[in-house]
């Protein structure tokens, strides 16, 4: 396994051929003293931007036209000399200047219109270039003649790796000679998938032509779930998740607790900036950056900041201020991270990845509904859960989730069965586990279909039931219709409303109220070991945000399931618990933050200068909790308590196997960690 240092900045430089004296001021100790005063310990520098232009002296490509020395080898003997590693970036997907000079390498949709990020000669902005055109040769002959001139560079990291369903004069010969359907949408995704398979393997290959062992990265803004196939051409991942860019917060937890299982190295990537990438002036506060290089450790993961360089080559001291103020403290706490092996009850499987809509390489998608809603409900209910793909082993999970669609084929269904065979639950909702027939597995209850109504409403009971809300609850998804057989328990009622709202039937402004009587079918089932519930409620959860949804989830999550992990925090709080098993412990991790939304639609340039400014999520105050409760089950025998990395001893108690201990205040982040003898 290649091996990511904890401390690193991805510092873009897309420098337009419109811009004069790049580089002029650039200057190797003041480049030095900005990456000592950030606490950086790798930098990712540039060979090719989006614009087009090298900067580094090259054969292939061509050097940015006001650029008069090599500033890559400036930087990268800058780096090196200071013991800071340095990977080399080269845009892929996108590149101006050879999207000019060679218009038929790009990609063309069903419409005819360019495709990608710009399709109007006239708007500004990057062009797509479509992998099945000799771009492909262009690029791999840039990569090879890149680690040649750096064998000794820290990696290659290849970004904008993505393939629209071109229509593009050779993806429609490439299609007809494949004997498929251009007008198909479905075969020109799957030439979309081929045509990136093909890149996947060449590129590699460019990269490793020097080196066998060069490490490298294909970046496209998220790691899609459960397509394993393409791993073989990484040496880690690298998880792009700017929460204020479009991600969110919730993008990057549950991305790294896939990537925690697929046996590689893992870095998280945020950003300095307020809004996004190519922001110059830009800031987030000092507390998000704590916040979220906090969470990247919790999660398993090393840490990248993404900053830009200013065209003159000179570091900006306020970003390296900023990144130093989170990156002192990730070195701080990188003793209790290493090695660090993740602890989780649940095994939740990925809609993304399994679910009625997984589609292939070129149709990846980063928000899922389903996915979204359920790790929602883990996070905020400070359960401990790994999202995993049907190729994972399910063996040693206490309990697996199958939210809303998942489609349980053999291999799937062959992991679960053996899973529930060493004693693990199940929990399905929604169209999960269901087929053409009926259930796959033995839920207590008979399948009818699924409800002509949307929306109905859910009157919970038993270990469902919500002790605040006694009335019909308002589910805004169908349910699917089932009947309990005897011998296990309802867990609930559905109530119909009486008509579906249409120009001629509709009540209020909304929709319509329930009947006042319940239909002949149960909101869900319990027998044994397996809950099922008829709605897809995380998907529910993740469109409405209802604390009833995560409410009603939870209880059915909690009656198959006793948390290794119990603690009072907050619901904007989050746990994790990872075993360094050659230090005999384990670390707890406490993370409280309260994301407020700031920001809104606001047209702010009608002739384009700016983009317009969207929502976002901001963290500014870091609350501190004081006497947080927190309990760990666990296998050994716990010796001593301590919070690092103060060092402080805290006082615990043993009750019915748990450890129970106090956490005087919580900051941030904290880590309580649990020794035990051998």
């Amino acid at each position: 396994m290649h091996r990511l240092r904890y401390r690193q900045v991805h510092l873009d430089f897309h420098t337009s051929p419109a811009i004069p004296d790049v580089g002029a001021r650039f200057d190797a100790a003041a480049f030095q003293n900005a990456l000592k005063t950030g606490h950086v310990d790798s930098i990712t520098c540039f060979a090719v931007c989006h614009h087009g232009w090298s900067y580094n002296e090259t054969r292939v490509g061509k050097m940015h036209p006001h650029l008069s020395f090599d500033l890559l080898r400036a930087q990268f003997d800058a780096a090196k000399e200071i013991d800071v590693n340095v990977p080399v970036y080269i845009t892929a997907g996108v590149n101006n200047r050879v999207a000019e000079e060679h218009p038929e390498w790009r990609e063309i949709d069903s419409s005819g219109s360019y495709g990608g990020w710009t399709s109007s000669p006239l708007e500004p902005g990057f062009k797509t270039l479509c992998f099945n055109t000799p771009y492909l040769d262009y690029l791999c002959d840039l990569i090879a003649e890149t680690v040649e001139l750096f064998p000794d560079c820290d990696g290659v990291f290849l970004d904008i790796i993505h393939q629209g369903d071109c229509c593009c004069r050779r993806c429609l010969d490439r299609m007809a000679a494949d004997g498929r359907d251009a007008t198909n949408p479905d075969h020109r995704r799957t030439n979309a998938d081929e045509v990136l398979t093909d890149y996947y393997r060449r590129t590699t290959d460019a990269a490793r032509s020097r080196r066998a062992d060069m490490p490298v990265f294909h970046n496209s803004g998220h790691i899609t779930r459960g397509k394993r196939e393409i791993l073989r051409y990484f040496s880690h991942l690298e998880i792009e998740s700017l929460p204020t860019g479009g991600w969110g917060y919730d993008h990057f937890p549950v991305s790294a607790k896939y990537c925690g299982g697929l046996g590689l190295d893992v870095l998280g990537m945020t950003g300095k900036f307020h809004t996004t990438w190519g922001e110059f002036g830009g800031y987030k506060h000092p507390n998000a950056l704590r916040y979220e290089c906090a969470a990247m450790l919790a999660y398993g993961s090393k840490c990248s900041v993404g900053d830009q360089l200013h065209p003159s080559g000179a570091m900006d001291e306020t970003t390296y201020k900023l990144i130093g103020a989170a990156y002192s403290e990730v070195e701080a706490k990188e003793p209790w991270c290493v090695d660090a092996e993740t602890v989780a009850d649940i095994a939740l499987v990925s809609s993304e990845a399994c679910g009625a809509a997984a589609s292939g390489l070129a149709g990846a998608r980063r928000d899922n509904p389903a996915d979204t809603g359920a790790s929602r409900v883990m996070l905020e209910e400070h359960l401990l859960f790994d999202v995993v793909d049907g190729e994972a082993d399910l063996d040693g999970y206490r309990l697996i989730i199958l939210p809303d669609d998942i489609v349980v084929d053999e291999r799937l269904a062959e992991r679960i069965a053996s899973a529930k065979k060493a004693g693990a639950s199940l929990l399905l909702t929604g169209k999960s586990g269901i087929g053409s027939d009926g259930f796959l597995f033995d839920v207590g209850a008979t399948w009818e279909g699924e409800s002509p109504y949307q929306p109905d409403f859910v009157a919970p009971e038993g270990p469902t039931a919500l002790d605040t809300f006694r009335s019909p609850l308002v589910m805004y998804l169908p349910s699917q219709r089932i009947r309990v057989a005897h011998g296990s328990e309802s867990l609930g009622k559905i109530f119909d409303p009486y008509f579906n709202r249409t120009f001629d039937h509709f009540c209020s402004h909304q929709h319509a109220p329930p009947k006042p009587d319940p239909s002949p079918y149960s909101a869900g089932v319990r027998k044994e070991s397996i809950v099922y519930l008829a709605h897809p409620v995380f998907s529910i959860y993740a469109a409405m945000g209802a604390s009833a949804y995560r409410d009603y989830a939870a209880r059915a999550v909690r009656a198959l399931l006793s948390p290794t992990v119990e603690t009072d925090l907050p619901s904007a709080g989050r746990v994790t618990l990872t075993r360094q098993v050659d230090r005999r412990r384990y670390v707890c991790h406490l993370l409280y933050a309260t994301p407020a939304g700031r920001g809104g639609r606001v047209t702010l340039s009608p002739a384009g200068y700016v983009r317009d400014s969207i929502p976002v999520e901001v963290i500014e105050d870091l609350p501190e909790l004081a006497e947080v409760n927190l309990s760990v089950s666990t296998p050994e025998t716990i010796r001593r308590v301590t919070v690092e990395p103060e060092g402080t001893e805290i006082d615990f108690e043993e009750c019915d196997g748990r450890t129970t201990v106090v956490v005087d205040r919580l900051a941030c982040h904290g880590m309580v960690v649990f020794h035990y003898d051998a």
